[in-house]
């Protein structure tokens, strides 16, 4: 995303022979507790054309091409977006389901900014800044951090959930497990060499090979993509495609 950003306001500048930030501020993700907030997170987001001025109405919304809306409600084509995620969160049946979620939508039109989808990570947890008042002065204290969008005890188990995956890295890192030799078996087990491995080649088999190293550099090492990129002879990004295959896979 850095690289794209980066990018496009380079080609931006030079086409309209402007200088400066394009974006104000870099893009963001957060880790959402799916339950208590996702439909209200993504009805927040597809709602921002609207609250900007951008477009007047549900209905110019509905074609806007520069929001996920228009792709839920089947007005344009985004392949890389999981509508059909959403649409089962309203309907087993694709036409009810956009009507239901249409319907959730419009609903949500005159309720302007959220804090607890936008603050800080205590006024997220908490659900706005009045339950983080009543939660002071009762003198309550709660987990909470700016990454994660739920409340205390999910940020409580997002963390244990964190801590244990280091301790389980940490304890394989001092065992002596590496990259190096992460790839040895990897390659070994599937009949490839190292070289074939570092020299791009995108043989299935070889391809999967790399992609398992990816995924276990990641999770049992915590290494960064550009890390195992190093150690493969690969760019960054091939790194990160391997790595979200394997994910999607596991």
């Amino acid at each position: 995303m850095r690289k794209l950003l980066t990018w496009y306001a380079i080609y931006h500048n030079r086409r309209h022979r402007r200088t400066g930030h394009l974006f104000e501020n870099r893009y963001k993700s957060i880790i959402c507790d799916e339950d208590n907030y996702l439909l209200a997170l993504i009805r927040y987001i597809h709602l921002n054309p609207i609250r900007a001025g951008m477009v007047k109405t549900l209905e110019e919304l509905d074609r806007y091409p520069w929001s996920g809306h228009s792709a839920v409600m089947a007005k344009k084509e985004c392949p890389w977006m999981d509508t059909d995620y959403v649409l089962l969160q309203f309907n087993d049946t694709k036409r009810r389901a956009r009507n239901a979620y249409r319907k959730f939508v419009q609903e949500g039109v005159g309720m302007g900014r959220k804090p607890e989808l936008t603050g800080g990570g205590l006024v997220r947890s908490l659900g706005g800044w009045s339950q983080v008042q009543s939660a002071q002065r009762k003198g309550q204290k709660t987990e909470y951090d700016e990454r994660i969008l739920g409340s205390g005890d999910f940020v409580t188990a997002i963390f244990k959930e964190a801590e244990e995956k280091q301790l389980r890295q940490f304890k394989l890192r001092r065992a002596g497990s590496t990259i190096e030799g992460i790839i040895r078996k990897e390659c070994a087990a599937a009949g490839i060499s190292d070289r074939e491995l570092k020299n791009g080649s995108r043989r299935h088999v070889v391809s999967v090979t790399r992609m398992r190293i990816a995924w276990r550099g990641v999770e049992e090492l915590g290494l960064t993509s550009a890390e195992i990129a190093r150690n493969l002879g690969v760019c960054t990004s091939t790194i990160t495609r391997a790595i979200e295959k394997e994910a999607g896979a596991v």
